[in-house]
């Protein structure tokens, strides 16, 4: 079907003069002479794109653009103007403007500019649609390497096979498998997740399996694992590369036949589970090194998917940017603030070795500390870790030597648990350091951080 395009322009030989540039597109062309008549056809009427002019009699253009977003969100927009001003252009974008036409137009740069608005609206409702069939509202991005992950799950998620999703921490690893399973014929059953590197070896078996009352210290009452919390639904192990040798074995039996014996206990339960993995290690170079289990990785890897990081998908920085700071705003009770498109420039530039994960961080900040309405590049600089500082504001006089090199050890570790989601054997391998030597010094330095996120069930993904 033909895209309905509606030109709005007080002047009509500047309707025809645009008519006619689009007459060899596939386009069906409108056109209203005010502001008041383009708001009554845009509520009437089917329209894909409005070509409008700022200036007119009765309402000007950015404030049809204001009214035409708050009753068609997703409209695209293009702004034209024989006199357009930088405050003008700027406000027309922050109002959700898709592109700006300088008078006279030229028709090259008019088709380009009604092709790319079309072909992003295009874009967009088929994520929509994608995000529908497979339940994932949160995974937010446009760009083909999302689009692509989009796919697969969206082709994946009715199936029964297992399915291995890699990425870095901070990817959205979890969001990936919960869309999974939304999308799934188990969507009414639990989603029930464990993350292996944050779980003891001595404790993991009891929390896959449960365990019966006296089974072990504390073992106080029957309890039952993840696997019988699953049942007829999903079953999400985070960071399965981190799991221990002896448990693999275990978890490939369950894989295999469907059942297991809780510690302390000798009846035999059997689950309907499907089983989703993840892990930020290359599991392959792991069966390689002898630290994984050929076969248990096969038994994983039926479907493989790839989250991709965020370097790799900057066109979606703004979009995760816009969200994030909008409930940043909402949480911390701050008045909405705006990115200055110098600012989403900053943040652009970023390479986030934490992903999502850290780009949320970094937005959360802006959204507490930020003097606002707009956010500055100058203001995004200073929020971004590895911000530039003066010397002399490291200096912090009225404190000795050692004390100070206790803070910067504080943020170094801060700084790494933050970037790797609180994992802390990941911490500890990326600061070269052994992981109790981690521990010790994070104690020494007053850190219970780590420690939370290392107990059973926290998140390491």
């Amino acid at each position: 079907m033909p895209a309905q395009v509606l030109i709005v322009d007080d002047e009509r030989n500047i309707q025809v003069m645009l008519s006619l540039a689009l007459r060899g597109e596939p386009l069906v062309v409108d056109t209203a002479s005010g502001g008041r008549e383009a708001l009554e056809k845009i509520a009437a009427q089917p329209v894909d794109l409005v070509l409008m002019d700022v200036r007119m009699p009765d309402l000007d253009g950015l404030t049809v653009l204001r009214r035409a977003r708050e009753t068609r969100p997703g409209l695209p927009v293009v702004i034209m103007s024989g006199h357009g001003t930088f405050d003008t252009v700027r406000e027309a974008f922050k109002l959700g403007a898709v592109d700006y036409l300088e008078k006279p137009i030229e028709k090259e740069k008019l088709l380009v500019a009604v092709r790319n608005a079309l072909s992003r609206q295009s874009l967009e409702r088929e994520n929509a649609e994608l995000r529908r069939e497979v339940g994932g509202q949160e995974m937010l991005g446009s760009g083909p390497a999302m689009r692509r992950l989009l796919e697969v799950v969206r082709r994946a998620a009715p199936s029964e096979g297992r399915v291995l999703i890699t990425g870095e921490n901070g990817t959205g690893k979890e969001l990936v498998a919960r869309a999974l399973h939304q999308g799934s014929r188990r969507a009414a059953g639990p989603f029930v997740k464990l993350n292996c590197a944050a779980v003891p070896a001595e404790l993991i078996e009891s929390e896959l399996f449960g365990h019966e009352r006296g089974a072990f210290t504390g073992a106080v009452a029957a309890r039952r694992g993840r696997f019988e919390q699953a049942d007829g639904g999903t079953l999400f192990l985070d960071e399965v590369g981190d799991m221990p040798p002896a448990m693999q074995a275990k978890l490939l039996r369950v894989l295999q036949e469907g059942e297991f014996e809780r510690v302390g206990g000798s009846a035999t339960q059997r689950v309907d589970v499907r089983v989703v993995a993840a892990s930020n290690k290359d599991l392959s170079a792991e069966v390689k090194a002898g630290r994984f289990r050929e076969d248990l990785f096969y038994r994983l890897n039926v479907v493989p998917i790839h989250a991709p990081p965020l370097r790799e998908r900057r066109e979606d920085v703004p979009t995760l940017a816009e969200r994030f700071l909008a409930e940043a705003c909402a949480r911390n009770g701050r008045r909405p603030l705006t990115f200055a498109r110098e600012g989403l420039a900053a943040l652009l530039r970023h390479d986030y070795p934490g992903n999502v994960r850290e780009l949320r961080n970094v937005v959360e900040r802006l959204a507490i500390l930020a003097d606002g309405p707009e956010l500055s590049a100058e203001a995004v600089a200073g929020a971004l870790p590895g911000a530039p500082q003066a010397r002399a504001d490291r200096y912090r006089g009225g404190r000795g030597f050692h004390e100070q090199v206790e803070d910067a050890e504080r943020e170094i570790i801060l700084g790494a648990l933050a970037a790797h989601g609180d994992n802390i054997s990941e911490t500890a391998r990326a600061l070269g350091l052994e992981r109790s030597h981690l521990y010790k010094k994070m104690r020494a330095l007053g850190l219970r951080r780590g420690e939370e996120a290392a107990a059973p069930g926290g998140d390491g993904g």
